[in-house]
């Protein structure tokens, strides 16, 4: 049974045209690159007055360096904003690079500094990797933070899909860890549970588009090291496995409600706000996986009213 007939129709011939994209460890590689080609070719032109430079956050344990994107504006300001960013793509594509008009565009008008890692993807390096490069980059904030004009306080976590996952995950990490914190955490139809990958009994009405069931086992299992959907992963893997949820930092979730992981974002949220933590959740109707790259759709516009809005109230920067 398709779930076309649930499209809304300012996005149905975008996803409906979109060519089939495999994903294998033959092809991963090659797949990468002609997806930052295409963002790149397609990127338009960034503002000039936004600071865009490179630099590296030691890597931890022994861990190599870890890439990082910095964006800013020229400013005196000592109390800025922060926002860590990170990107998307099933934890196995995907780049800051990819992601530079957001960063751009929350760094010109919310005055923030955006720092947006490249961590590292599966298959070639599994968890924890990835949210250790992520750990890294935000202890670089902290000890860069006078001369960045940082405010500690005011640090957000934000993440798309993997990224919104991995973002779910980083906040659980720094919670326990209790060496940093942040204010905020803006997760965007987050990828949260392995265990999706291997459910029977999810209605065709979720993961038609974009990110199937397929290519988020071939995600999970790339993360691990492992098929998904066994006893032992960590929740700094899959949020979704934390049994505690209390003491996060307030959260934004948005989804799509022909998503793949719409029903396991409700359940994160539902069981976010039992443990007393603050949540703005919202479910757009008629919109699968990645709906925002029709920008000109009117729901589209919605969500980027309501995910600015959010996140500048959580930075404190509304």
């Amino acid at each position: 049974m398709s779930s076309a007939h649930l499209l809304d129709p300012q996005l149905k011939d975008f996803f409906e045209s979109m060519p089939p994209l495999t994903l294998s460890r033959e092809t991963i590689v090659q797949v990468r690159a002609q997806r930052e080609a295409m963002a790149l070719a397609q990127m338009p032109p960034l503002p000039p007055e936004v600071s865009i430079v490179q630099e590296y956050a030691p890597g931890r344990n022994g861990a190599p360096n870890v890439r990082m994107k910095i964006y800013r504006t020229p400013s005196d300001r000592k109390d800025r904003p922060a926002i860590l960013h990170l990107h998307g793509g099933g934890y196995v594509l995907g780049s800051p690079e990819s992601m530079a008009p957001q960063c751009c565009a929350w760094a010109k008008g919310m005055d923030a500094v955006v720092v947006a890692p490249a961590y590292r993807l599966g298959p070639e390096t599994s968890y924890p990797g990835n949210v250790e490069d992520a750990y890294a980059a935000l202890a670089w904030i902290y000890k860069h933070a006078v001369q960045l004009g940082i405010d500690t306080t005011r640090i957000a976590v934000a993440g798309e899909s993997a990224g919104g996952g991995l973002a779910a995950a980083l906040a659980l990490l720094v919670r326990d860890r209790k060496e940093y914190a942040f204010c905020h955490q803006q997760l965007i139809f987050p990828m949260l549970d392995d265990r999706t990958a291997v459910r029977t009994d999810l209605s065709p009405m979720f993961g038609e588009f974009v990110w199937t069931n397929e290519k988020n086992h071939y995600g999970w299992a790339s993360l691990l090291g492992h098929p998904p959907g066994s006893d032992s992963v960590s929740p700094y893997a899959a949020a979704a496995r934390a049994e505690d949820l209390s003491g996060l930092p307030p959260a934004f979730i948005s989804t799509g409600a022909m998503d793949l992981f719409t029903e396991e974002n409700l359940d994160y949220a539902k069981r976010l706000m039992a443990a007393g933590v603050p949540v703005e959740l919202h479910v757009y109707p008629g919109a699968p996986h990645g709906f925002m790259w029709v920008e000109n759709a009117r729901v589209t516009k919605q969500y980027a009213r309501d995910a600015w809005d959010a996140l500048s109230r959580g930075l404190g920067a509304a």
